[in-house]
């Protein structure tokens, strides 16, 4: 080994951080802990019968395509597949538009890749989807906090922070938003919000990022447009991902861009991993011609509405005067706030030993608030885990604020 490792390593690893929620699930390993943890999908939810037939049917008639390298840009047929479905939702966009990417997170590191030099600043929302903070993070990325309301991120608050960095001669490189079921708090910015916001980005000459990964997991309410289709002029980047409404493991999601954007995309993936697995891609795109893909999302979302509902239903419940919670339309998780002075952190190895685990909601703030939030998440366990969850946790709760 050489003298001195740290020396050696670049600037950008020494900024990286470890995911608090990946090590927190290394925590949560043991099977008698009901974790509400971690983002996953219910695993009754992935069509394994279906994948299958997909499969075998594939390597019959298209092994020599679907096990060969792939473009960078992605599987023709997907990519067309996607491109349609999005023109119904209302964007302009065309194959020249969408490339396909190893999951969302890696479109989120390599618009860090792309966009961001060390001490740039980028505008997230607090809280906001920790993926995309470290992504950021680990390009140098100085994060500027805007607040969330119970429709998304404060416009006014916005528009007061550009101004302030206008006035210091700073500029960010962009706005991060996830605009439906907002990762990690659920909420949904309507669509009176997102025009606002689009004009003040628009005004101040910043790029907006959509992080879309749970838009069509909703379960009531109605759909809001997109930023991209509000927008439709190149302003807006937009991911995507099938993580959650088909599988995780096949890792796959996409960026939506102007196509001067999408070429710089191409680009930096091809240094990173040249191709996403075309063998994956081919599966998902036949699955989708089969007509599958929309019966799948119906299923997923009847089982996590239910999910929701029963455990909302716990919480009013089982859980002590003064803790609040959000109560989404749709996505995965929500968001509960305890008293300014109970400390998450404190409440998450009180939890851990009544085996029962949370995130702590500090790790979705950029600037370290949040420390009396925390997410939970209602997909991944059962329904009977879920409100034995829910009792173990509003005992810690009311144990902590006695």
């Amino acid at each position: 080994m050489i003298s001195n490792l740290e020396q050696a390593y670049s600037t950008n690893v020494k900024g990286m951080k470890k995911s608090q929620i990946r090590e927190l699930l290394k925590l949560i390993s043991d099977p008698s802990i009901i974790s509400f943890a971690g983002g996953l999908p219910a695993p009754e939810s992935f069509p394994v019968d279906e994948l299958k037939v997909i499969v075998n049917e594939i390597m019959e008639n298209e092994a020599q395509v679907a096990l060969q390298y792939g473009s960078t840009e992605g599987d023709t047929l997907l990519r067309t597949l996607l491109v349609n479905r999005y023109k119904k939702d209302g964007l302009d966009i065309s194959l020249e538009n969408l490339m396909i990417t190893t999951a969302s997170q890696q479109g989120l590191d390599l618009l860090a890749k792309i966009f961001v030099n060390p001490k740039d600043k980028v505008i997230v929302g607090l809280p906001s989807y920790l993926g995309g903070l470290s992504a950021f993070n680990a390009y140098g990325a100085q994060m500027v906090g805007v607040h969330l309301d119970e429709m998304g991120m404060i416009p006014e608050e916005l528009e007061a922070k550009l101004i302030e960095m206008k006035n210091n001669g700073e500029k960010p490189k962009f706005i991060y938003i996830i605009p439906d079921f907002q990762n990690p708090t659920g909420i949904t910015m309507p669509e009176e919000r997102r025009i606002k916001i689009i004009n003040i980005a628009k005004k101040y000459d910043v790029l907006i990022v959509e992080d879309s990964p749970y838009r069509e997991l909703r379960f009531s309410g109605e759909f809001q447009k997109t930023f991209y289709s509000l927008d439709n002029s190149g302003h807006v980047i937009m991911l995507g991902t099938f993580s959650k409404i088909f599988a995780p493991g096949f890792r796959i999601g996409w960026v939506i861009a102007d196509k001067r954007i999408i070429d710089k995309f191409v680009t930096a993936k091809q240094s990173t991993d040249l191709c996403t697995p075309p063998f994956t891609q081919r599966i998902v795109a036949r699955y989708i011609e089969k007509g599958l893909l929309d019966k799948n999302i119906e299923k997923i979302i009847t089982l996590y509405r239910k999910k929701r509902e029963l455990m909302l239903k716990d919480f009013r419940e089982f859980m002590p005067e003064g803790v609040t919670w959000t109560e989404p339309e749709g996505g995965l998780f929500l968001f509960l706030r305890m008293p300014e002075h109970v400390d998450c952190e404190e409440l998450f190895k009180i939890a851990i030993a009544e085996k029962v685990a949370f995130v702590i909601g500090s790790a979705f703030h950029c600037d370290g608030s949040g420390k009396n939030t925390m997410r939970i998440n209602f997909s991944y366990s059962s329904i009977e885990k879920n409100r034995e969850g829910v009792k173990r946790l509003s005992k810690v709760i009311k144990e902590y604020l006695k």
